[in-house]
């Protein structure tokens, strides 16, 4: 082990947080010293406290921090770490993992979905695995997460390259191999609609109207815009079978298990992974967030106006529509001889079909 951190583990005890003290603490609640100098550090522990973050983890970010500012890191840097495992924690207690060490690949691939369905760009998620994987390194060279962690690490594309959508045949594969009424109104419900999975979580019994063929999104933050989907008749057909077998007495569509109002997101990630098992799709990489990409394509193919299928996805910006949205091959050439054949009847500019 580095030297370095050995003398940080020896003074460990001057800077780790009292181990009998409850990682709740309310604001006005006395705090236990750190042994940090520098109160912005000492303050930075405080919140991840106060998150309701476990010991364990507060401890080992204690002493992460003491090695940073021994290197003379600045705050600035040391802020960013702290950031990303704070949102990496609170993601984790969903989970029912409450200690860093007993983080795994899919659980860090279920948080890499997770920001994903948050609409963080690609370029933000891949800064922060970027800090993980500096913490993550720390904390192997201490003994405390699996080294397997650090193999082949997750990149996601850039922004320049098209999204996955799934392919029409194994959507119909899919589809057709899920046969529980849940997972079938889950999936048929992002395939239609096109809503971000936490959108689909938080959604409750009241908003939707099958009637009216439509869902009523809340404006959820000041990044998400309240919206309106629309419901196709397969989505309309497997909510209404869901409705007649799920349990009565549940606000949200669709519930979790141990009085959990809404099903957690990893959770009704790992239903999808059953389903593309199920089907003999799990090779494909497919992931729930591959819907709303195959939504966006499907109707842009469609012949949808992209000014449309902007707000039918809450985007803001239309650029990220462009992006969502993947033209096939066939689509551009069918675009493209219905544009030659306006032009060549001289609908445009005069006739000017030229004959050999």
């Amino acid at each position: 082990m580095n030297p370095d951190l050995i003398s940080i583990q020896q003074n460990r005890r001057y800077i780790l947080y009292n181990g009998n003290q409850h990682h709740s603490h309310k604001k006005n609640q006395s705090f236990p010293e750190t042994g940090f100098k520098n109160p912005k550090i000492e303050h930075y522990l405080r919140v991840l406290a106060e998150c309701g973050i476990h010991q364990s983890v507060i401890e080992h970010m204690a002493v992460f921090f003491l090695y940073l500012t021994r290197r003379n890191r600045r705050l600035t840097t040391i802020v960013q770490y702290h950031n990303v495992i704070k949102r990496l924690m609170l993601f984790l207690e969903t989970l029912n993992i409450k200690r860093i060490e007993n983080i795994s690949r899919d659980n860090l691939g279920a948080f890499i979905e997770f920001l994903q369905d948050s609409q963080l760009k690609a370029s933000t998620i891949n800064s922060y695995l970027t800090n993980l994987y500096v913490v993550f390194g720390f904390l192997i060279e201490q003994d405390v997460i699996n080294p397997d962690l650090m193999r082949h690490k997750f990149r996601l594309r850039m922004p320049d390259e098209l999204p996955k959508a799934i392919d029409p045949n194994d959507i119909r594969q899919l589809v057709s191999a899920v046969d529980t009424a849940r997972e079938r109104a889950l999936i048929l419900i992002l395939l239609r609609t096109g809503m971000r999975i936490g959108e689909l979580l938080a959604t409750k019994i009241k908003d939707i109207n099958l009637a009216e063929k439509k869902i009523e999104i809340p404006q959820a933050s000041k990044n998400y815009e309240g919206r309106i989907v629309f419901l196709s008749d397969d989505a309309c057909e497997a909510i209404k079978i869901w409705l007649q077998k799920r349990l009565p007495g549940k606000d949200n569509i669709f519930y979790g298990n141990n009085n959990r109002e809404s099903l957690s997101y990893p959770r009704a990630r790992q239903l999808f992974i059953e389903c593309t098992k199920k089907a003999s799709l799990s090779h494909k990489g497919y992931t729930l967030h591959c819907l709303r990409h195959t939504f966006a394509s499907e109707l842009l193919n469609a012949g949808m106006r992209l000014e449309c299928l902007q707000v039918l996805l809450g985007h803001r910006n239309i650029e990220v529509t462009r992006r969502y949205a993947r033209l096939t091959d066939n689509t551009r050439k069918e675009e493209y001889f219905k544009a030659i054949e306006i032009i060549e009847r001289g609908d445009i500019n005069g006739h000017y079909r030229f004959h050999n």
